[in-house]
C-alpha cells in the first residue's frame, strides 16, 4: 500500500481435523459457534488454520465460509479449506464460466492445491473436532465463544419460570431479532431453513410478539431471489422479516429506534431485555442501547425467538403456540427436515441469480477526458468527514514512555466495541452532546459505525461502551462500577471516560492502559486504536492482544507491551494511582522495563515484552505510526528526485 510492504510474523500453522458428521437438524451455525468456543481454549490467536478430514469433505464452501468467516471471533489469523469438489459445485452455483471453472480445477490440481494432493500434509499441532457431537446452540450472553447449548438453557438459567401478564412484555423480553448480513445469510441452506420456519409457522397460525422488532438484512441480493422463487420471502414478511436492507445493520448495532412506548415500558420497568440475531458479534453494549444482553442464533433460530418473545423461553421443549385445532405446537413441529432444505436450495437456487446481481458490479466505465478537482474540499461544519489531525501535534514521532498516568485498568475479554463501539449513538452520551450542539437532530445521530470519518465524533467513542469495567472506578463497597467512567489523577476525581480524556488532552499529560488477557478481541476497528492514540495513550500493556488490533496500534504509533507470564495487573496491586515510565529499547519482542512509581514513593521495576513483533513494525513505531512512515518515504523520494 501506497508503495510499502505490509509484513508480519510467520504465522504457526495449525491443522484442524473435523471428523464426523452434523446430525439432522443443525446448521452450519450451530456448528460455528460450538468451534467458536473450541478454538477460542486452544489458544489459536495469530495462527493460520487449515481444517482436514472426512468432515471438512462434507462440508458445502457455504458451510466452510460460515467457519471461515468467525475466525476473529476465535483469534486465528486465517481459516482455510482446501480446493476440491465442493468448491466446483460452488462455482458452478454461483454463476461462473464453464472455462474458469476448468482453469481453478486444473490450476488446483497441477500445483498442488487440491484435495488429494494436502492428504500427506504435517503440522506440528493438530486440534480434533467432531461434527457428529454438535448441539442446536446459541452464544451468549454475551462473546461468541460463550458456547451456549439449546439443550441446557435451563441448567445454565437462561430459561426458566415466566409469566406473561395481559400487555406488558415478560422478562427477558426478545426486542430484536434479526436476521443479519454475515455470513449466515449467504448461506442458502441456512436460509431456506428459516424461510420453512416462517411457513410452518403460519400455515398453525403462530405469530410475532407484538414487541419484537424483526428484520432481514441478506448479505447479499442473489438471497432475496432465491426466497422468492421458492416462494419463502412472502412466509419471512408475514412473520416480520422483510427485506430492509443488504448490508451490515444489527450486527454492527444499527437496527434503528424502538417504538416510544415499548421503550418506555423497558426503562419504566427496567426490564431485562434482549436480542437474539444471526450475526458474528454479540458483544456487551454492541446490538441495541436498550438490549441488555444479545444471543447469536442460526438464522432458523431466529425466526423461532421472535414467536417465543422472550430469551426465559425454553426453545427445546416450551409451547410456541397453538393451532387452529388448539393443539400445542413447539419447535420440533415446525422446524423442516434436512431432505426438505436440500431440495429447496436444488432447485430454487440458480447461477442465473448471483450472474444477474454480480456481473453489473463490474461493468464499470469511466470518462477517461473528466477533469476532477484532485483535493478533497473539506467542510469545516460537517460530523461525517472531517480533515483528520493525525500529522499534527505530538502524533508524529516515537513518543517518550515517560510519566504516564493510567486512563483506564481493565480485565481480560476486552474488545474493540468497548474501546470504540460501533452502536447508536444516545443524546445522553459524550458524541450525542457533542452532536446535539453542532445541531444535528437527534433522530439523525445515527451510530458510531457512520461518525467515523469525523474525529470530533468518533473521539468521544473513546471507551464509551456503557459495559465498560475500569477497575480504577469503584463504588464505596470497593466493587467496580459499570459504565463510562475514568477516575482523573492526581485528584482521584471520578468523571465520565470523555471528560477525562479532556482534562488529560489540555494538561499534555501522556496516558497508559493496563490490562488483562485476549486485549482488543472483536472488529478489526481502526478506531479502537486511533481513539487512544489522540488521547494521549502511549503504551498499552497487557497480557496478551488480539492480533489486529495490536497491529493497529502499532499503526497509530501506540506501543504494545506484554506482561511476562505470571504477571497480572492483580499480581502487581496497580490501583491507578501510580505513574509509570518504559525504558530499554524497542526492537522485535525485546524485553523493556515498566517502572512503576507508586503513590507512597516506592518504585517497582517490571520486565515486559515488547510487541512490535517485526521490524517493519519497529520503523512504522518510530515514525509515530503509518501514516507518518508513508509521509517520510514520500518526502525522502521526492528530495531524491
Amino acid at each position: 500500500m501506497l508503495g510499502r510492504a505490509s509484513m508480519m510474523r510467520l504465522p504457526d500453522i495449525v491443522g484442524v481435523a473435523l471428523t464426523g458428521k452434523l446430525r439432522p437438524g443443525i446448521t452450519s451455525t450451530d456448528m460455528v459457534l460450538a468451534l467458536t468456543e473450541f478454538l477460542r481454549k486452544e489458544r489459536v490467536v495469530g495462527a493460520y488454520l487449515e481444517f482436514f478430514g472426512e468432515g471438512a469433505d462434507s462440508l458445502t464452501v457455504g458451510d466452510r465460509a460460515t467457519i471461515s468467516n468467525m475466525t476473529p471471533e476465535y483469534g486465528a489469523t486465517a481459516a482455510m479449506f482446501y480446493i476440491d469438489g465442493q468448491t466446483i459445485d460452488y462455482l458452478k452455483l454461483t454463476g461462473r464460466e464453464d472455462d474458469q471453472v476448468a482453469l481453478v480445477e486444473n490450476y488446483a490440481k497441477h500445483t498442488g492445491l487440491w484435495a488429494d494432493s494436502l492428504k500427506s500434509a504435517e503440522y506440528e499441532r493438530i486440534l480434533t473436532f467432531d461434527l457428529s457431537t454438535v448441539e442446536r446452540t446459541l452464544a451468549g450472553p454475551s462473546n461468541p465463544h460463550a458456547h451456549l447449548p439449546t439443550s441446557e438453557l435451563v441448567k445454565r438459567g437462561i430459561a426458566g419460570e415466566w409469566e406473561q401478564e395481559e400487555g406488558k412484555m415478560p422478562d427477558g423480553a426478545v426486542i430484536i431479532a434479526a436476521i443479519t448480513s454475515c455470513t449466515n445469510t449467504s448461506n442458502p441452506r441456512n436460509m431456506v431453513a428459516a424461510g420453512l420456519i416462517a411457513r410452518n409457522a403460519n400455515k398453525l397460525g403462530l405469530t410475532r410478539k407484538p414487541w419484537v422488532k424483526s428484520s432481514l438484512a441478506p448479505g447479499s441480493k442473489t438471497v432475496k431471489m432465491y426466497l422468492e422463487e421458492a416462494d419463502l420471502l412472502p412466509e419471512l414478511e408475514n412473520l416480520g422479516f422483510g427485506v430492509v436492507a443488504f448490508a451490515c445493520t444489527t450486527c454492527n448495532g444499527m437496527s434503528g429506534a424502538l417504538d416510544p412506548e415499548i421503550q418506555k415500558e423497558i426503562v419504566d420497568r427496567d426490564l431485562y431485555s434482549t436480542a437474539v440475531l444471526s450475526g458474528n458479534r454479540n458483544f456487551d453494549g454492541r446490538i441495541h442501547p436498550y438490549a441488555k444482553q444479545a444471543f447469536l442464533a442460526s438464522p432458523p433460530l431466529v425466526v423461532a425467538y421472535a414467536i417465543a418473545g422472550t430469551i426465559r423461553f425454553d426453545i427445546e421443549k416450551d409451547v410456541l403456540g397453538y393451532d387452529q385445532e388448539g393443539n400445542a405446537v413447539t419447535l420440533k413441529d415446525i422446524w423442516p427436515s434436512d431432505e426438505e432444505i436440500d431440495s429447496i436450495v436444488k432447485t430454487s437456487v440458480k447461477p442465473e441469480q448471483f450472474r444477474s446481481t454480480y456481473i453489473p458490479m463490474f461493468d464499470i466505465t469511466r470518462d477517461a477526458n473528466a477533469k476532477t478537482n484532485p483535493n478533497y474540499e473539506w467542510r469545516p461544519q460537517s460530523t461525517y468527514i472531517r480533515r483528520p489531525p493525525y500529522w499534527e501535534g505530538g502524533l508524529a514521532g516515537e513518543k517518550a514512555l515517560k510519566g504516564m498516568r493510567p486512563l483506564a485498568i481493565l480485565p481480560d475479554n476486552i474488545t474493540t466495541d468497548h474501546l470504540s463501539p460501533s452502536n447508536a449513538i444516545m443524546m445522553n452520551s459524550a458524541a450525542g452532546e457533542y452532536l446535539h450542539k453542532m445541531g444535528v437532530p437527534e433522530e439523525d445521530f445515527n451510530s458510531y459505525a457512520t461518525h467515523r470519518g469525523d474525529h470530533l465524533t468518533a473521539q468521544r467513542a473513546t471507551f464509551a461502551n456503557p459495559k465498560l469495567f475500569n477497575e480504577m472506578v469503584r463504588d464505596e463497597n470497593g466493587n467496580v462500577k459499570q459504565g463510562s467512567l475514568a477516575r482523573v489523577e492526581p485528584e482521584g476525581k471520578v468523571t465520565r471516560m470523555w471528560e477525562a480524556i479532556e482534562t488529560y488532552m489540555e494538561r499534555k499529560q501522556p496516558l497508559i492502559i493496563i490490562a488483562g488477557a485476549d486485549y482488543g478481541q472483536g472488529s478489526s476497528r481502526d478506531w479502537a486504536a486511533k481513539g487512544v492514540a489522540l488521547a494521549g495513550v502511549e503504551a498499552i500493556v497487557a497480557e496478551g492482544f488480539e492480533r489486529i488490533h495490536r497491529t493497529n496500534l502499532v499503526g497509530m504509533g501506540v506501543m504494545p507491551l506484554q506482561f511476562e507470564d505470571g504477571t497480572t495487573r492483580q499480581t502487581l496491586a496497580l490501583d491507578g494511582t501510580e505513574t509509570y515510565d518504559v525504558e530499554g529499547t524497542a526492537a522485535p519482542k525485546a524485553e523493556m522495563t515498566l517502572v512503576i512509581h507508586r503513590k507512597n514513593g516506592s518504585t517497582e521495576h517490571v520486565p515486559v515484552i515488547c510487541r512490535l513483533d517485526t521490524a517493519e513494525e519497529l520503523s512504522i513505531y518510530t515514525a509515530g505510526g503509518v501514516l507518518q512512515r508513508f509521509a517520510q518515504d514520500f518526502l525522502e523520494a521526492e528530495g531524491a528526485a
